[in-house]
Formats: C-alpha cells, sequence, structure tokens
C-alpha cells in the first residue's frame, strides 16, 4: 500500500486542503498537473458545491486528485459559553457593522450527503479531519476505488484509523498552520502537540500504514527529511497558500511574509477549535476568552472575518498560517512544485542517499 500511495503522484508533493477558500479547483489541478496531488477542500460547503467544485476540477486535469471532509463534532460542553462568547464579540460587531453569524448553522457540515457524493462518483483519494470515519464508510469509499486517508495527531488516533479500515494517514505535526486536525478536542491539550518528526516517529511504531506528513513544510530539504523518517509523501498548505492559484485573500497572501506580524499562535478566537495562524489583534483580544465550540464559534465569527477583509482590515482576519509562512514564495503552483522536485532531488543526494529521488 506504501507504493499505492506514493504512485497517486509523480512527485511526493500533496497540497494541503485548506477550507475556507485557499484550495480550489485552479490550484488543485495546477498542482496535479505538475505531479503533485492536488486538494479540494470541502469542509463548509454543501454537498451540491463539492460535486461543482469536483466537475470543475475534472474540467481542468485528468491527473490524480483528493477530497477532504471534515468529521461532524459533538455539541460543546459549555452551550452557554457560545452565548457568553458572542457577548464579547458584540463591539467587533458593531465596529465592522456586521451581525454575528448563527451558531447552529450546518453544525453537521453536510457530512453524510458528502460521503454520499464520494461514494456514488468516486474520486481517487478522500481524507478526514476531525475524526475517524466509521468503518463501514471508510470501506464503502474504498469498494468506489478511493484511497482514503485519516488525519491523525498521535499514536492513539493512528491505531484508532488503522482498527476502522483507513489506507493511509496524514499525520499532522504542532508546526502545521490552520485546524489541529485532533479526533477529540480537549482543552487540556491545548499547544501540547508532538512536533512533526517525533510524530512521525511514534506513530511509524505504532501502526503500519502508509503516512503522509504535514506541519510547517515549505522546502524541498525538509520533504526529504520526513521521507528519510518515513513519509511515503508530503502534504504543504502554507507553502501553496501564496501561489496565484489560491483561493485565500490577497491580504492574506502578503501578510505570511510581512515582518509587522510577529509570528504564529494557536487560537480558538475565530472558531472555537484550536488553529495555528499569524498572531494578530483580534487573536490578542478574544483568544483567552473563545471557548472549545467548533463549529459554533466559527460560524458566529465568519461575518467579522468577511466584513474585515472588505475593510482591508487584516488585524481581523483568520490567517492561517504554518510556522514557516516566511519562507512562502508567491510563485505559480506549477513552478513552485517543480522547484520542490528539485529541491528534493538535491537535499536526497547530500544526505547520500534515495530520498529525494523524486518520483521520475
Amino acid at each position: 500500500m506504501d507504493s499505492a500511495v506514493a504512485s497517486l503522484s509523480r512527485y511526493p508533493v500533496w497540497q494541503a486542503p485548506m477550507a475556507g477558500g485557499g484550495s480550489c479547483p485552479a490550484l488543485a489541478a495546477a498542482v496535479s498537473e505538475a505531479g503533485g496531488l492536488g486538494f479540494l477542500a470541502a469542509g463548509y460547503k454543501t454537498a451540491e458545491a463539492v460535486r461543482l467544485e469536483i466537475e470543475a476540477l475534472r474540467g481542468l486535469t485528468g491527473r490524480s486528485f483528493g477530497v477532504n471532509l471534515f468529521l461532524p463534532q459533538p455539541a460543546p460542553a459549555d452551550p452557554a459559553a457560545v452565548h457568553r462568547y458572542a457577548r464579547e464579540l458584540a463591539g467587533e460587531s458593531a465596529a465592522y457593522a456586521t451581525p454575528l453569524g448563527d451558531p447552529e448553522h450546518g453544525a453537521d457540515d453536510d457530512y453524510r450527503a458528502k460521503v454520499a457524493l464520494l461514494t456514488a462518483d468516486p474520486v481517487p483519494v478522500v481524507s478526514f479531519t476531525f475524526g475517524c470515519p466509521e468503518p463501514e464508510v471508510l470501506a464503502a469509499l474504498a469498494g468506489a476505488g478511493s484511497t482514503t486517508v485519516v488525519t491523525v495527531t498521535g499514536a492513539e488516533e493512528a491505531r484508532a484509523a488503522h482498527r476502522a479500515g483507513a489506507d493511509a494517514l496524514c499525520v499532522q505535526g504542532i508546526e502545521a498552520g490552520g485546524h489541529q486536525g485532533t479526533h477529540r478536542d480537549d482543552p487540556l491539550r491545548d499547544g501540547s502537540g508532538l512536533g512533526l518528526l517525533s510524530l512521525l516517529a511514534a506513530v511509524g511504531e505504532a501502526v503500519p500504514l502508509p503516512v503522509v506528513a504535514a506541519g510547517g513544510l515549505m522546502r524541498g530539504a525538509q520533504i526529504a527529511a520526513v521521507l528519510a523518517a518515513g513519509a511515503c509523501a508530503a502534504q504543504l498548505g502554507t507553502a501553496f497558500l501564496a501561489c496565484p492559484e489560491s483561493g485565500a485573500h490577497p491580504l492574506h497572501k502578503q501578510a505570511l511574509t510581512d515582518p509587522g506580524f510577529p509570528g504564529t499562535v494557536l487560537t480558538r478566537a475565530f472558531s472555537g477549535r484550536p488553529a495555528r495562524g499569524l498572531a494578530n489583534r483580534f487573536i490578542a483580544e478574544h483568544g483567552a476568552h473563545a471557548p472549545a465550540a467548533y463549529p459554533q464559534v466559527h460560524h458566529l465569527t465568519s461575518g467579522l472575518r468577511r466584513a474585515a477583509a472588505r475593510a482591508g482590515d487584516p488585524q481581523g482576519m483568520a490567517l492561517w498560517a504554518g510556522q514557516g509562512h516566511r519562507l512562502a514564495r508567491p510563485l505559480p503552483a506549477a513552478e513552485l512544485v517543480r522547484l520542490l522536485a528539485a529541491e528534493l532531488d538535491a537535499a536526497g543526494g547530500r544526505l547520500g542517499g534515495d530520498a529525494g529521488a523524486a518520483r521520475r
């Protein structure tokens, strides 16, 4: 299966699915056409919207690609905390002249309908974040011809995915931008995840599944390092966020290398789940008050984030970014894939092995 996962793309370079706009058919197609594996992000979209994006992507490339689904989340332990946070955000609502969103909007993310869509009209790869699907879901997708990948952030999550029948794992280190893909949102664990290399070792000893490494990867030499550590591919998000094909807001792209932003932090301020983004005013003022309530807080703040973008105010936006964000290169996606492959080859040569052989 390791070779089967590796054979999905010419190069061991996967473009991370970035929900909220970053991932789009144009970006995924450019990556896949250049020899990587592009991904669509199904999170926050209806099943019909996902169907249309898949149709658009197929019109741009005949190569393999993936679709990522979010698992439905349990109700928050303290529903009243969401209302308290809404009161906390009243000043933001007034400042942006924008009402807060409905926290209960689309709580299940149309998950069942998306699974039905991908089972009836299969795609090469289906990945999952925020939990592990039931064995029946993984079996149905595999039976339809899809490779299934479950995001994990620890050895126990890896074991659960193995028991459920996942074909492969996306191993996400604490360095990763955007949401931490933990299976259970434990406030006591905030910020205590493992770095990618340590996590790869732990997961590799826990289960015999092929793994894709994710978290802070921006250069081909880093890809060589995770391949040498046992991964069969590397998944990069922030590196592709700056590409012209990315659907990220221009302010978000500019902020990645803006020295005015001090770095990244993990915060619940925008979504109610730990996510790594560039530190800004909104996080500084509200992060300490945000409850563990995803996706309720995400829907509550969605209008504020859009209003901040319209106002040209990155201090009110969710600027998701991994720890390597300052290494972002605003290159066309195809050019970036080829550059990463060249860097990987060069690093593999220096290591004296074949880790950088870039699957010619």
